[in-house]
């Protein structure tokens, strides 16, 4: 069964990880989360759930404004073939959430570890990382350092790899 936002908040409190949380109408995309997110410090993140060829699955999780050659990606990550997107089901039965809440903090519902995360390195520049806590109805802002232990806590030790390039500038 997965956890809910307030099981999610408890056990971040057993760990005494500070983190901090704001409420807001339903975000699908990361032009929606730009739009609703008001005045919310640190760094915001987009969420890859990914499938290769020979059925391993993997979060990639990265800065909202990163480029990802998701083409090439299998090749950075040693996949078996070219990623595609997982399932809504495969994403509800190893992670406990919905399309539009896919989250670095879903590992608490993968006991099963079939799951391996990617944190890609340019987003840990920042020191604060942005994140929704299981629902896509609010945003939970959390440290590096406590995004680290909660992963390795969940018995997923994170992959820390250069998967993106850095956002293209507007042409004038």
């Amino acid at each position: 069964m997965a956890s809910t936002p307030a099981e999610l908040f408890g056990f971040l409190d057993r760990l005494e990880i500070p983190y901090s949380t704001v409420p807001h109408p339903p975000l699908f995309t990361v032009e929606q989360s730009r739009a609703l997110r008001g005045t919310i410090p640190g760094g915001h993140t987009k969420n890859l759930f990914l499938k290769d060829k020979s059925g391993a699955y993997f979060l990639v999780v990265a800065s909202e404004d990163a480029v990802i050659d998701l083409k090439g990606l299998h090749r950075v990550l040693g996949a078996k073939g070219r990623f595609s997107f997982g399932s809504a089901n495969d994403l509800w039965e190893l992670l406990g959430v919905e399309p539009g809440s896919v989250t670095p903090f879903a590992v608490i519902n993968d006991t099963a570890r079939k799951v391996a995360v990617v944190l890609d390195s340019a987003m840990l520049a920042h020191e604060l990382l942005n994140y929704h806590p299981l629902v896509n109805t609010m945003t939970t802002s959390i440290s590096r350092a406590g995004l680290m232990t909660f992963l390795k806590t969940c018995g997923h030790e994170p992959r820390v790899e250069a998967i993106s390039e850095p956002a293209l500038a507007p042409t004038l």
